[in-house]
């Protein structure tokens, strides 16, 4: 038995196996927010709060249109802020909060980091 065209065993974000294209081989210089979102994402790992597993199921479950719109740092974090509130590190209120304040600091993000709070 053929396997239809339209479906072959593999979810939209499985890429494996089909070809790429070209590889861009010029560097770039990574934000403060994407180098954050590394920082962020190592530092909750190892401190247990969530597995390569929890990531990627949060990852996967997003949809195809996350992996469409979305930038790869922009899921990442994504992934990490829902597991983290599965963890119970946070809350999504708790958060809300934090966001505002920040969002009330304006645009002082090199003063931000020095801010209390």
């Amino acid at each position: 038995m053929t396997k239809s065209p339209s479906f072959d065993g593999r979810r939209w974000h499985d890429m494996g196996g089909e070809l790429a294209g070209p590889i861009p081989d010029d560097q770039h210089d990574f934000a403060i927010w994407e180098k954050r979102v590394d920082a962020l994402m190592t530092i909750a790992s190892n401190k247990g709060h969530f597995t390569v597993d929890g990531l990627r199921r949060v990852l996967e479950d997003m949809g195809e249109d996350a992996f469409e719109t979305m930038t790869y740092c922009e899921r990442w974090i994504a992934a990490v802020n829902q597991n983290l509130i599965e963890a119970g590190v946070y809350s999504t209120a708790a958060l809300a909060t934090k966001m505002a304040q920040v969002e009330a600091r304006g645009a002082t993000y090199g003063e931000a980091t020095d801010a209390p709070g």
